[in-house]
């Protein structure tokens, strides 16, 4: 299978994010428009970045399940569904949302001019559903005091943990992301004894050191998001960062998990939120609530770039076979039956045979 290029999921992390998820209006020129975005978001990228060569900006543009249905039809990647809610001792919400536009830099503006280019674009195309400026804090921390993102993989380990291969080979190059936005109730939380957070997280807050498995409760938050399979851990790359509104006493954790099968961030959460048994739940969640829940998939930036906006045969007959065994040219495909819009023909066909 002839290589692609995944789009930045892996991007080192960065002092500054915007989390952009909007939902696409009706009308087929809509969708039309979204498709022509997807061709141009490189170029995009490349005009706001080159202000500031050493702003490592970068941008991952993931689709959610029902727009993947809308703006590409068939075929879908195989994993990919609308979030799952969980309803444990506490409850992981899910909410809409068609795109995610995952936007890095180390400087904020960069951030803010690339979002203001690409909302631009796609004026009356899409409607805001929810958008969050992340910062970093400090030494890597979140606004409970602890160090996120210590687990990460890195490196050949971070690319095995998050790009698909031949697990899904039509989509090779792509990946899945789960988005979460937490609420948290920081004076409920710094009231407790340094102790107690610790036990909750199962870290020592100060140094970042890990508990040792003899004082470390089943319920601690690293506990539950451990995931095994065949005796191999199974990894995902976060890029979580704190947010916040002081005057309106809003503020905490946007979660956001990229691996290449959505099951294991979904383990992960119904450890915390139903417990591992069921009742050992994550008790990091008494002092954080989920308000947001969305799974979205993200392409391979090959995949967007051959992206053409004003064709809607499905890709996969583009290349077929007539009753003499040749290829039949891609224009006498008529378009599905059921109406929906389906990926257009491809410049380079064949990466997805």
């Amino acid at each position: 299978m002839p290589s692609v290029t995944p789009q930045p999921v892996v991007a080192g992390l960065t002092r500054a994010a915007i989390f952009l998820v909007v939902s696409i209006n009706p009308g087929p020129e809509c969708e039309t428009a979204v498709r022509a975005l997807c061709g141009d978001l490189a170029a995009l990228l490349r005009a706001v970045g080159f202000r500031d060569l050493q702003g490592q900006l970068s941008c991952v543009m993931a689709f959610g399940s029902d727009a993947w249905d809308r703006v590409f039809g068939v075929p879908k990647p195989k994993e990919l569904h609308p979030f799952r809610e969980i309803r444990g001792r506490h409850h992981a919400v899910a909410t809409p949302g068609d795109i995610l536009f995952h936007i890095r830099s180390k400087r904020m503006d960069l951030c803010f001019e690339l979002a203001t280019q690409i909302m631009s674009r796609l004026s009356g195309a899409v409607s805001p559903v929810d958008e969050v400026h992340g910062f970093n804090y400090f030494d890597d921390r979140d606004l409970i005091g602890f160090v996120d993102g210590t687990e990460n993989p890195v490196e050949e380990g971070a690319i095995d943990a998050t790009i698909i291969g031949e697990e899904d080979p039509a989509f090779a190059g792509g990946s899945y992301v789960i988005v979460q936005k937490y609420f948290h109730d920081l004076q409920g939380w710094n009231a407790l004894p340094v102790e107690e957070q610790e036990r909750i997280i199962g870290r020592k807050k100060l140094s970042d050191i890990e508990l040792d498995d003899a004082v470390k409760p089943s319920s601690a938050h690293n506990a539950l998001t451990s995931i095994e399979e065949d005796g191999k851990e199974l990894e995902i790359v976060r890029d979580n960062m704190p947010f916040g509104e002081v005057g309106k006493g809003e503020f905490g954790t946007y979660f956001i998990g990229y691996a290449k099968s959505p099951r294991t961030i979904e383990q992960m959460l119904v450890n915390m939120f139903v417990g591992r048994p069921p009742g050992n739940y994550d008790r990091l969640l008494d002092y954080s609530r989920a308000v947001t829940g969305t799974l979205f998939f993200v392409p391979s930036a090959t995949f967007l770039e051959n992206i053409v906006p004003d064709v809607a045969a499905p890709w996969t007959a583009n290349l077929t076979s007539n009753e003499n065994g040749s290829e039949a040219d891609s224009k006498s495909q008529p378009s599905r039956p059921d109406g929906s819009l389906n990926i257009g023909s491809l410049k380079k066909e064949e990466r997805h045979e």
